[in-house]
C-alpha cells in the first residue's frame, strides 16, 4: 500500500472535527491534522468571494482515498467540496506502517 496525505477544507473548525473524527472512527484515514483558520478567495457562481475555512490533512492509503472522498463529500457542508489528493514521496517505514494498519483495522 502508498501512504497519501489527502487536504481538504471545511467551512469552520467543528465541521472539520465532526467529518475528521468519522473518517478516522471508520478506518478511512489514520490520522487527520486540522490546521488553524486560513483566508480563502475564490470565484463562486460568477463572483470573487473570501471566506474563512479549515483546512485539515488525512493520512491514508489509495485504496482507501476513493472512499474516504466519497464520504467526506457526503458529509460536507459546500455543494463542491474541495479535497485534494498528494502523494507523500518519502516517510519513515514505521509511520508507513502505522497508516496502513490504522485503516485495515
Amino acid at each position: 500500500m502508498t501512504v497519501v496525505t489527502v487536504y481538504a477544507v471545511f467551512a469552520d473548525g467543528a465541521e472539520a472535527q465532526r467529518i475528521g473524527m468519522t473518517i478516522v472512527e471508520e478506518r478511512l484515514a489514520a490520522c487527520v491534522n486540522i490546521l488553524p483558520p486560513c483566508r480563502s478567495i475564490y470565484r463562486w457562481e460568477g463572483a470573487i468571494e473570501q471566506a474563512t475555512e479549515s483546512p485539515a490533512l488525512f493520512k491514508t492509503t489509495t485504496d482507501k482515498v476513493d472512499a474516504l472522498i466519497a464520504r467526506a463529500t457526503e458529509l460536507h457542508s459546500y455543494t463542491v467540496s474541495a479535497i485534494a489528493v498528494w502523494a507523500i514521496e518519502r516517510l519513515p517505514t514505521d509511520y508507513a506502517d502505522w497508516v496502513e494498519a490504522s485503516v485495515t483495522g
